[in-house]
């Protein structure tokens, strides 16, 4: 291994990830966790929580296109959104880019990260946090969600995992996502990012999509690779009425020629139908793996 400060993630007790830093750019903590924001040899600006990586400069936008644009070209017009996390700012970057939306309200409990991202992390956010259709609230997400009622086209979960005593635990169990479905439209469409779709790791997604199965009658999962991630990663989508697998791919080119096709990196008509194409292992997962996430039985990632 060549000399330097390398940064080491610790995926399992199995598998464990290190990446060569070029340059220091915060290392920190706030409130809720960890934060490091590095400049990696490969993958350019990076952020870690809890020594987990986020995000890479070199592909975010592969992420944050998959979370954002099934959902929100799945529904005709969504005027108003909610983006549970995010802090970054790259999910609320990708949502404004439609111009029906009128209102995308960011919740994040992590003011300082929010903050430090604002500062270290501008290619993410590019302005969106100073768009005047964006509403920043900081507080926990459950908490807004149970107590605020106004209806909602899409909500967007880009939480982190629910690792021990992180602060995610109780936003990916069944009681939470009755919550979400009571604060949707009708035509309303629910997203999450789901963690890794390796055949290894599987339970996480497997537990999500069980759990919001006994919410919503349309689920599916989808999936794309993230290098950063050294992982292909999943997105579960989920909806009241509206089948993402059943868009009219025409209508969504009209619509992307519409914002400008070059805002676009890696989502497109074709992507979108690919990415609900999933190999036998992960449909196997999630015919036969997996538990109901409840409040009182929550999923805990172990490390």
């Amino acid at each position: 291994m060549k000399e330097g400060i390398w940064f080491i993630e610790k995926h399992t007790d199995d598998l464990i990830f290190h990446y060569r830093v070029e340059r220091i750019i915060y290392h920190g903590r706030t409130k809720f966790q960890k934060v490091d924001i590095v400049d990696l040899k490969v993958l350019g600006k990076t952020l870690f929580l809890d020594n987990k990586i986020q995000s890479s400069q070199i592909d975010e936008h592969i992420y944050h296109e998959m979370l954002v644009h099934p959902a929100m070209f799945t529904h005709p017009s969504p005027e108003r959104v909610l983006i549970l996390g995010g802090g970054e700012g790259a999910t609320l970057r990708e949502v404004l880019k439609h111009g029906s939306v009128k209102e995308a309200i960011m919740v994040d409990i992590d003011e300082e990260l929010v903050n430090i991202c604002r500062q270290h992390m501008k290619e993410w956010h590019d302005g969106a946090f100073d768009n005047p259709r964006s509403r920043l609230i900081f507080t926990d997400a459950r908490e807004f969600v149970e107590n605020n009622f106004e209806p909602y086209d899409i909500i967007i979960s880009d939480l982190t995992e629910p690792i021990e005593e992180g602060p995610s635990i109780k936003l990916f169990t069944k009681e939470f996502y009755t919550t979400i479905f009571n604060r949707l439209k009708d035509e309303g469409i629910f997203v999450a990012q789901a963690g890794s779709a390796d055949p290894v790791y599987p339970d996480f997604l497997a537990s999500l999509y069980r759990t919001l199965k006994a919410v919503f009658p349309i689920v599916h999962v989808y999936w794309t690779f993230v290098f950063s991630f050294q992982l292909p990663w999943a997105f579960i989508i989920a909806s009241k009425k509206l089948n993402p697998r059943a868009i009219d791919e025409e209508s969504v080119l009209r619509r992307m020629k519409e914002i400008g096709l070059n805002k676009f990196s890696y989502y497109y008509p074709e992507m979108h139908m690919a990415s609900f194409v999933v190999p036998t292992y992960v449909k196997e997962a999630l015919e036969t793996k997996g538990d109901i996430i409840k409040d009182d039985a929550p999923f805990i990632w172990k490390a």
